[in-house]
């Protein structure tokens, strides 16, 4: 997951400095502190709303919306007594204690 963090990180930094702002300037128009943003450079930690506020002034918000987006793949259950309902998979037996094979 860290890997997946200062990736998101590094390419939030690259869009930065390809649009020529130094990490005070996007601080000052985001309203991220200056601390946070470095830290998020460096570590890949940050708030959800910093990260979207950074977004915002980078001019990527709009990539946000397609995280987690509806899957045409994956039925929604109607409630939660209904997704229970459902029979459950047969899985493989384990062969755990008491199942041997007539040995």
């Amino acid at each position: 997951m860290q890997e997946v963090k200062t990736g998101i990180a590094g390419r939030f930094k690259a869009r930065r400095l390809a649009m020529n702002l130094t990490q005070k300037e996007l601080a000052a128009r985001s309203g991220v502190t200056w601390s946070s943003l470095k830290r998020f450079e460096r570590e890949g930690l940050i708030s959800l709303d910093s990260l979207l506020n950074l977004a915002l002034v980078l001019d990527c918000l709009d990539d946000f919306d397609k995280l987690a987006g509806k899957s045409q793949s994956i039925p929604a259950a109607q409630s939660l007594d209904a997704l229970l309902a459902t029979p459950a998979l047969r899985r493989r037996a384990t062969g755990g204690k008491g199942r041997g094979h007539g040995i």
